[in-house]
């Protein structure tokens, strides 16, 4: 019945719902209301909300040394993952090695628990081609991409085993791979 109302008064449903004059312009008095039932989109991830963890893998070769560093959404919320992270080993605080992607990832949604994992290869010290120029350290600084609360994090480096090591590169960068995204971790609760 309303909506005979409407037409007989000289208004017109348009395309999206809502009632027009005849004239075209819109009713101010008569709106149309969208559901609440579309979810927001995520948002960036941010440094703050990933647990990071950096692991050295065991040498494979004496010219290449790997590493894997991972970021878990620890957050309740869904993020996006949409690039490289920062990331940088200092010796001192002249000194450091940055990390450098390589392609254009796609973004990567990470629910809480799930994460994205970046290989990190490197020249270690002593290997054929290392030059001089070399930092030894025990944790990496890194940050989310695009960074806009310039939040940065410390993560120390481990082994596969768990116990502390250091990233011993040369060179003028670390090569991060594209992302691959990671489950959650099975949780036990006690």
């Amino acid at each position: 019945m309303v909506g005979l109302a409407v037409t007989a008064c000289g208004h017109e449903a348009g395309e999206d719902g809502t009632a027009t004059p005849a004239s075209g312009a819109a009713s101010p008095s008569v709106t149309s209301s969208t559901t609440s039932s579309e979810a927001p989109n995520p948002t960036e991830c941010r440094t703050g909300s990933l647990t990071w963890t950096l692991v050295l893998l065991p040498t494979q070769s004496s010219s290449r040394r790997n590493a894997l560093l991972t970021a878990a959404n620890k957050g309740s919320k869904t993020c996006v993952f949409t690039g490289y992270p920062g990331f940088s080993v200092h010796n001192g605080k002249a000194n450091s090695i940055e990390g450098v992607g390589h392609g254009h990832p796609e973004p990567v949604t990470l629910h809480k628990g799930a994460g994205v994992t970046f290989d990190l290869q490197y020249t270690p010290r002593g290997a054929k081609g290392a030059g001089d120029f070399c930092v030894k350290e025990g944790e990496a600084l890194v940050s989310a991409p695009h960074n806009p609360d310039r939040d940065r994090t410390n993560v120390p480096v481990m082994d596969t085993h768990h116990a502390a090591a250091q990233i011993d590169a040369c060179g003028d960068s670390i090569s991060l791979s594209l992302p691959h995204a990671t489950t959650a971790p099975s949780i036990t609760t006690r």
